[in-house]
């Protein structure tokens, strides 16, 4: 898995950090960064519904094999 942040999307919303702390942060000018670029155990879990809510759907996760 890896997680992206399009920080064009971003508006500093911040909901991802309230499902997922220990993977994204918020940046001086209030956009989101990923800590954890490929989260494993339950850190995915953590990003997948990081992704779902994001209200400008500025996080994408690509599934690895």
């Amino acid at each position: 898995m890896r997680v992206t942040i399009d920080e064009d999307k971003c508006c500093g919303y911040a909901a991802c950090l309230s499902v997922a702390a220990e993977i994204f942060d918020l940046a001086s000018d209030n956009i989101a960064t990923v800590l954890v670029e490929h989260p494993d155990g339950e850190l995915r879990d953590q990003a997948r519904a990081a992704a779902a809510a994001c209200p400008t759907s500025a996080i994408t996760i690509a599934e690895q094999e």
